[in-house]
């Protein structure tokens, strides 16, 4: 019997999901338009108020994990996180219990591995600072290709220094970003 995906310890995570950063893919554009329908579809136009392809992947030319991430703006409300969690659960979706800044979702994780294309849906309303500077940094390195090769780089290495610990790998990323951040806020 397979383990449950939430009942697995950061160490069998990071064997079953490594860190893989892939060249740049011409598809990822086109993978991100097919989810956004498809969120748009599950959730309606009244809930997924707005929906931003983000992460490396929203960057041409920029080496990335293969994973499209999304960033969902949806309303205030004190039902929205219930209404939101039991449709994306009920359609096959991993809701991340780990996330505590905003609500987040995943699909392509399962506990034999990955299986098809990779999503992580990050979801909040329009003013999550956390959610609004990853549409920033994804914007500034759109801007500095050397900014945005910089980052490439960094992400190779940290990607062979942390295979299998996605944790160590983001935490090892911070500080580009946080200066990245705040270049753009300057800058942009």
């Amino acid at each position: 019997m397979t383990k449950d995906l939430h009942k697995l310890s950061r160490q069998e995570l990071g064997q079953l999901f490594p860190i893989i950063i892939s060249e740049p893919k011409s598809d990822w554009p086109d993978l991100f338009l097919q989810e956004k329908d498809h969120i748009i579809e599950l959730l309606g136009k009244e809930i997924a108020v707005r929906v931003e392809h983000i992460g490396s992947t929203a960057v041409p030319n920029l080496h990335a994990k293969p994973t499209i991430d999304i960033f969902v703006e949806v309303p205030k409300g004190d039902d929205i996180k219930a209404k939101i969690m039991n449709i994306m659960t009920s359609n096959g979706y991993n809701y991340m219990h780990e996330q505590d800044s905003h609500i987040m979702v995943v699909k392509g994780y399962t506990p034999e591995g990955i299986k098809g294309q990779t999503y992580h849906i990050h979801m909040g309303t329009r003013d999550h600072k956390e959610l609004q500077d990853r549409l920033l940094f994804r914007d500034y390195l759109k801007s500095s290709i050397s900014v945005a090769d910089e980052y490439s780089k960094l992400k190779k290495n940290l990607a062979s220094l942390h295979k299998h610990d996605r944790e160590a790998y983001t935490e090892a990323k911070t500080t580009f970003i946080k200066k990245a951040l705040e270049k753009a806020k300057k800058e942009l």
